[in-house]
Order: C-alpha cells, then structure tokens, then sequence
C-alpha cells in the first residue's frame, strides 16, 4: 500500500531501502512483519533491475545440475568465491524461479518448458529469459504489481534516505526527506538494497541512482566493506556522442550469445587473438581487449548482421529501439561499442543471514558482499543473487520478534543529501575513476587517483559528494592493497596474474 511522510504511524518492523529486485524479494518475503520501502523514484523502476536485459540462472534443464552452476559460479569468481553462499545461490535458484513464474512474470517458454539461453562462462543452457531481452523490466512489473498489493508493505515512493539512526550501536531507523518535507522512521532492521556504483565511472550502463549511496550510509554507520575493487565491466555498451558520461544503453551479452562478433576498424576480429574462446570469454577479458583497442586509437564495433539480421526487432526488442534511438540499423549494420560500468562484486560485508558488523543493519543484492561472485560475477547471476539472498532475508526477519524502538534520540549519521552532487566533482571523481581504478590499474595512477580524490573532498562539504569520495577511496585503498590480477581487478604492473 502507498504511504506518504505525513501518515501517523511512522513504526516498522522493517525498513528496506531501494525497490530493485532485492529490496522487493526481502519485502514480499518478510510477511506479515510491518515493512516499509523506501525508494527515490517510481517503485520498481529507479534501480539497475529494470534495466537487465539478461535473464536469471537457474539449472532447470535434463543436463544441468546446481553442482554444474555452482562450478561455473566458482570458476569465472576466479576461486575467490564463499563456497557456501555459491551452494546456497545455485541449490535455491528452480525455487526462486517458481516463486516469480507464480507471481505471474511472463517467462518466454518453448514448448512446456522455459526457453534456456546460455551465456558467456557458462557450460549449459541455463538463462531464462522475460520478454526476449526485457527481462528485468518484466521481474519488476511482478515483483511491483505484489508488493503494491501487499498489505504489509508500506510504499514511500519519491523520498531520499538521508541517513541512518543509531542508538547504542544498534540501527534503529532511517531519516528520509520528499521534497522539503523529512522524517524519521523506525525500525529494529533496516535493510539496504540501494544497488551498485556506477554514478563512479565515466561510462556505465546503470541508472543515475546507483550512485554508491547505500555504500556511503554503510560506512558513515561504521559497517565493514569487502571486496572492493572488484568491479566488473560490460564489454558491449552502446559508444556515445561526444562527451557523454553516465548511463549508456547495454548490448546484451546474448547477442555474442548468438553469434555477433567484434571488429576493429579494419574489419578484423580481433578477440580471436585474446582467448579461445573468442566473444564468449569471460567478460573481463572481452572488456579489457576493447579498452586496448580503443586506447590504440581504434574504433571498435559489435557486428551481429549475420548472427541476427532481420530478426533483431523480435530477438532483441530492447537493443534494436536504443540502436534506432542513435539512427544505427543493427539489421543491417555494426553496432558502436565502448566498455561500460557494470556491476560491483564488492560491497558492505555480511554474514550468511545478510546481517553487516553493525547491529540491525543488513544489506542485500548488489550493495552487499556475500563472496558468492568472488573475483567476477557469472553472466546472469546478479539477478539470482537479489532474488534468492532477498527472499532468505525477508523470510528469516519474519521470524524475528524485535520490538520496532521508537523516540528520536538516535544518532543521525549524514551520508546522502537530497541536492544532486555538483557537477564539477561529479565528473571528477568519474574521470579518476575510469582513467585510474577502472579495467586498468597500476600502482602509480591508483597513487595519482587517491590523492586527487583527497584535495577534492577538501573542496566541499555537500554530504552526497563526500560520501561518494569516501566509496571510491575504498575501491582504490583495496585495489592498492591486491597487488596481483585476478577477476575483474587487472593491474598492469602485476608481477604475477593469479589463475583463474
């Protein structure tokens, strides 16, 4: 049910931030506790959720098997994975499906089953799709359709967490603003489902509201971080015009899936030269040989002429409307490219009940570090993780019998704002970011990065912008502290690369 700052009751059982495919699994899951979702735009569709065109993983066919998904979870993570969260993703995942299916998401099927598509790393078909490449747009219409029907579920559309409250340690609620009007609300639990970085990189393909918020309320409240500088990359986003920066439309991995392959401007394949594999590598290696074409001078294009055609339209409905958008035919022409942001494998550290080091304070789906992708997140698994991790969540708060505190005594611990970051550090920290802490790394720029990130923060006082530096200082603090590749984190300079 909707609810707005000026409703009496302002006591919860729950309070999940965000309403990505995370935020609403832990919610509709927590029934009957009291739960309220606070998002900063319309439900369902202000996070990086909606925007996936990819599906989920799930092994569902005769020749698959969880141990079989589990080995490829492992193997593209590099073996840095947390061996129990990965079986507890894998094991859970036909189950997680089923929920949505019963939910009424419309899966595309073939014949009395699902249609399984397989993707990059992965050893079967094993991605189900929604609406061809819609997939997250049609999770989240399900997942939104229930949680607006949900009596337990109180809906705070429009409104900015500003920060968490605090008492003796413990979480007990969060200060919220919509437009000039703020409040408190309380809880025992507060959940932070806000999503990932983005907002941190020149190029991303996600929406301007992954903007590290979450991050920064986790650390401002003393939470501990992990995995920080694993932050994985998109090969295939869409080139921009000029100097664009900030969210770029993503071209699907299924495409390279299908068969479209890269070139460089002569024409040449050139992945051909960086793996066996060839497009359907890991996509780490795929991004990081288009950022070296691209540092060459070289424009770099993702030709699926051949592979699609005149199918494009009905396969892949969303790329086809963002291509006519810039006037491009993929029918009947290659497709610009650039690398992109694309998700962050790092996150606020939690246990295996999704709680973080601070008392009442949990974090689920992207802004969470359970150690399931390791060193690099499988093709299709970052929308399992924020189903299956969401729904175990939701379920174990419904079982506890917290009373809701109540009072406004708490600490208030500052970490976003509801004015947008200026404009100049927006772009600076993004420029450092991709140039210094992106698919390439190296001790001296990592160096450069930091201490410029340092005279920035003493440029302003606006909350957001140092909450965002401080979330970058622990990207860069990590990748300095991993001084060999692995995964998503390549430096340059590396004496060894680690195997996996």
């Amino acid at each position: 049910m909707s609810s707005n700052l000026r409703d009496r009751g302002r006591e919860f059982d729950v309070i999940v931030v965000g309403s990505g495919i995370a935020g609403l699994s832990a919610a509709l899951a927590a029934a009957p506790r009291r739960v309220a979702v606070v998002t900063r735009g319309e439900l369902a569709r202000d996070g990086a959720s909606t925007w996936a065109q990819g599906g989920i993983a799930a092994a569902l066919a005769a020749d698959d098997s969880p141990a079989l998904h589990a080995r490829d979870t492992m193997a593209a993570g590099a073996h840095l994975n947390n061996t129990a969260s990965v079986r507890r993703l894998v094991e859970a995942a036909p189950a997680a499906i089923a929920w949505l299916d019963a939910l009424g998401v419309d899966f595309d099927r073939a014949g009395t089953g699902y249609a399984l598509g397989r993707e990059a790393a992965h050893s079967r078909a094993r991605i189900v799709h929604a609406c061809g490449d819609a997939s997250g747009a049609e999770v989240m219409r399900g997942l939104a359709a229930a949680a607006r029907s949900a009596a337990h579920v109180h809906l705070f559309e429009y409104c900015q967490a500003m920060a968490l409250l605090q008492r003796d340690g413990q979480t007990v609620g969060l200060r919220v603003q919509h437009r000039t009007e703020v409040a408190t609300l309380h809880a025992p639990a507060v959940i932070l489902a806000t999503g990932g970085v983005g907002a941190l990189y020149r190029y991303t393909t996600n929406p301007a509201t992954a903007d590290a918020s979450g991050l920064a309320l986790a650390l401002a409240a003393g939470a501990a971080v992990a995995d920080m500088e694993f932050v994985q990359f998109h090969p295939t986003a869409l080139a921009p015009v000029g100097d664009h920066s900030g969210q770029l439309p993503l071209l699907t991995e299924a495409l390279r899936g299908a068969g479209a392959v890269l070139l460089n401007r002569s024409g040449r394949r050139f992945m051909l030269a960086h793996s066996p594999d060839a497009e359907l590598a890991p996509r780490d290696v795929v991004s990081r040989a288009v950022w070296a074409e691209l540092e060459r001078g070289e424009r770099v294009v993702l030709d699926a002429t051949r592979a699609v055609g005149a199918a494009f339209p009905e396969k892949f409905p969303t790329v086809f409307a963002s291509c006519q958008a810039r006037g491009i035919d993929p029918r009947r022409e290659p497709i610009p490219v650039v690398p992109a942001q694309h998700y962050h494998m790092g996150g606020v550290r939690v246990d295996a009940d999704g709680a973080t080091t601070v008392p009442g304070l949990y974090a689920v789906g992207e802004v969470a570090c359970t150690g399931v992708h390791g060193a690099n997140r499988l093709a299709s698994n970052s929308l399992l993780e924020g189903l299956v991790f969401g729904r175990a969540l939701g379920q174990r708060l419904a079982l506890s019998d917290a009373a809701a505190p109540s009072g406004e005594s708490s600490a208030d611990l500052d970490a976003a704002h509801l004015e947008p970051v200026p404009a100049q550090i927006d772009t600076a920290i993004r420029d450092l970011m991709w140039r210094h802490a992106g698919l390439v790394r190296d001790a001296a720029g990592l160096a450069l990065a930091s201490a410029s990130l340092v005279r920035l923060a003493d440029t302003t006082r606006h909350p957001a912008a140092l909450g965002r530096i401080r979330v970058a200082q622990e990207i860069i603090v990590a990748a300095q502290r991993r001084t060999y590749s692995i995964g998503g984190h390549f430096r340059r300079d590396a004496v060894q690369v680690a195997a996996g």
